[in-house]
């Protein structure tokens, strides 16, 4: 019996220590390949290379083989690394473990759940998993349960369409209090941008602003990463609005 073919990749870059700290975790699980974006690909979101080529480049940590780098998007490295690189289709896609949160509306700009989206796509289970900071590097924790939940996922399967989205607090294992499964939140950022003047006296702009959390509930997920708890949330690449469909159909509208 083969044993279950993995791919892991992310959007913080090969280099990052999420995806170190999660390739680690998964050793003996199956058999494991790397295929991560070259540099840092943050909230690109979804976005695929079709004007440039795309390069692929070995890369050694700790002096050894590690995985492919990509000078694309994390949904560029799923495609390659299922179509060019992996020796056959992968049983499960992981991606991260990211540095930063990607609940409520996040998930639209996120290049992690991004790349489990297009293993989806592709008729594949997956899963995204990040932790609740942007600076702490608490990833112990969170690369032992997405080895845990990995071989749940490879037992059980998934639903077509369906990427399980993993939040983990950043905080230290025994302040985590238990995992929820949650809901999608409505939360978003209340944007701004700063205007400011380069050496050359030319305007630019930095994009900045402050978390509004719209939501209440104990199944959403943004608050039961707060409450230092792990949220599991089922999301979805359709985004038809079912619930509005049939009164749209009613507009009766037509060509002149």
């Amino acid at each position: 019996m083969k044993k279950p073919l993995i791919l892991v990749t992310n959007d913080d870059g090969i280099y990052a220590p999420g995806i170190y700290s999660l390739r680690k975790a998964l050793e003996g699980i199956g058999e494991i390949y790397v295929v991560a974006p070259l540099v840092e690909k943050s909230a690109v979101g979804h976005a695929i290379t079709l004007s440039d080529p795309l390069r692929v480049t070995e890369i050694e940590r700790d002096n050894r083989f590690f995985g492919y780098a990509v000078n694309g998007t994390p949904a560029d490295c799923v495609k390659l690394g299922c179509k060019c690189i992996l020796p056959r289709k992968p049983d499960l896609v992981i991606s991260g473990i990211n540095q930063g949160p990607n609940t409520a509306t996040n998930v639209i700009y996120s290049g992690t759940v991004s790349a489990a989206a297009e293993a989806a796509i592709m008729g594949i289970p997956a899963i995204a998993v990040s932790i609740a900071s942007f600076t702490r590097q608490e990833f112990a924790f969170a690369a032992r349960f997405s080895r845990k939940l990995a071989g749940m996922v490879l037992e059980r399967g998934l639903p077509e369409r369906t990427v399980l989205n993993v939040n983990v607090p950043a905080v230290p294992e025994e302040e985590i209090e238990e995992i929820v499964i949650t809901r999608q939140g409505k939360g978003r950022y209340e944007e701004a941008f700063d205007k400011r003047i380069d050496p050359n006296n030319r305007v630019y702009y930095w994009l900045t602003g402050k978390r509004m959390i719209l939501d209440n509930g104990n199944d959403v997920d943004d608050l039961v990463v707060m409450q230092n708890k792990v949220s599991i949330t089922p999301i979805q690449y359709d985004l038809t609005n079912y619930s509005f469909l049939e009164e749209l159909k009613k507009w009766n509208i037509k060509m002149e």
